[in-house]
């Protein structure tokens, strides 16, 4: 009879130990992103390196760059640290819906597209897509100087998108880095190259002056952080602390820095 009651003793001990597990796993998973973020100390942000002045490498290979500068002052405002996780750019949502990170911050457009897959905070830069050229090449001033040219974008980008739209193009080569697209462009073997226009601002300010950035702009653009849809007590207090940054001033600095001009005037 003891060996009876031992063993049925055994038997709840495990069964109640199985559901306590259970409920914490169940809690876990229940756990919003804020909530994670507070309880661990640190912002999960997730990023592409390749894309100056926004996130890219220096010449140390340290990460640098204006979203980099914004993603540590967002973290600030949240009384924690904030952690970069590099992704390739052509799978960052798909990692994001997985995960990997708790939220986006890479000079990432706001299109309807992307709307169906995550949600974003109000746009940070108001920017758009233009075209960077040789600083000898006379035949292309616009878009309609085009045709029969090839062109470079960064794969999967509103620029790549953008390209997609010009009639009559001879090609559209499509690099993982923008500043590998410059260097093609530098040598001859594309005609053009189109970029966001304070990407390719900056790009140009670190060369010898032999490309140009020309005004035609191929479309408006709203840049925004990137939030899973069910993350909204997230992206609330990341929307208030980017209210907060533009008001004391704080992305005015930002963007004296890195793009030589205050853009939120």
């Amino acid at each position: 009879m003891k060996k009876i009651l031992m063993l049925i003793g055994i038997i709840l001990i495990s069964f109640f130990a199985f559901v306590g597990c259970g409920n914490e796993k169940v809690k876990d998973e229940n756990i919003n992103s804020l909530e994670k973020v507070k309880e661990e100390g640190k912002l999960l942000i997730g990023l592409n390196d390749t894309y100056p002045p926004m996130e890219f490498r220096d010449e140390n290979h340290n990460l640098v760059g204006f979203d980099v500068d914004l993603g540590n002052e967002i973290a600030k405002k949240l009384g924690v640290e904030a952690e970069f996780i590099n992704n390739d750019w052509k799978g960052i949502i798909l990692s994001f819906k997985a995960k990997k990170y708790d939220m986006i911050l890479s000079t990432m457009t706001i299109t309807d597209e992307r709307k169906k897959e995550i949600d974003f905070s109000q746009p940070y830069i108001v920017g758009g897509q233009k075209l960077i050229v040789k600083k000898d090449n006379a035949s292309i001033n616009d878009v309609e100087d085009l045709k029969d040219k090839v062109i470079g974008v960064q794969l999967g980008t509103t620029g790549d998108m953008a390209a997609q739209k010009i009639d009559g193009l001879k090609e559209i080569k499509k690099y993982d880095g923008i500043t590998e697209a410059f260097n093609d462009l530098s040598i001859g073997r594309l005609d053009a190259v189109i970029a966001d226009g304070q990407v390719g601002g900056y790009y140009l300010t670190q060369r010898d002056g032999d490309l140009i950035l020309l005004d035609a702009k191929l479309s408006e653009e709203n840049v925004g952080a990137g939030f899973r849809k069910e993350d909204t007590d997230l992206k609330d207090q990341v929307q208030k602390a980017l209210d907060e940054l533009k008001a004391d001033g704080t992305l005015s600095k930002l963007s004296e820095k890195w793009f030589g001009y205050d853009f939120y005037k």
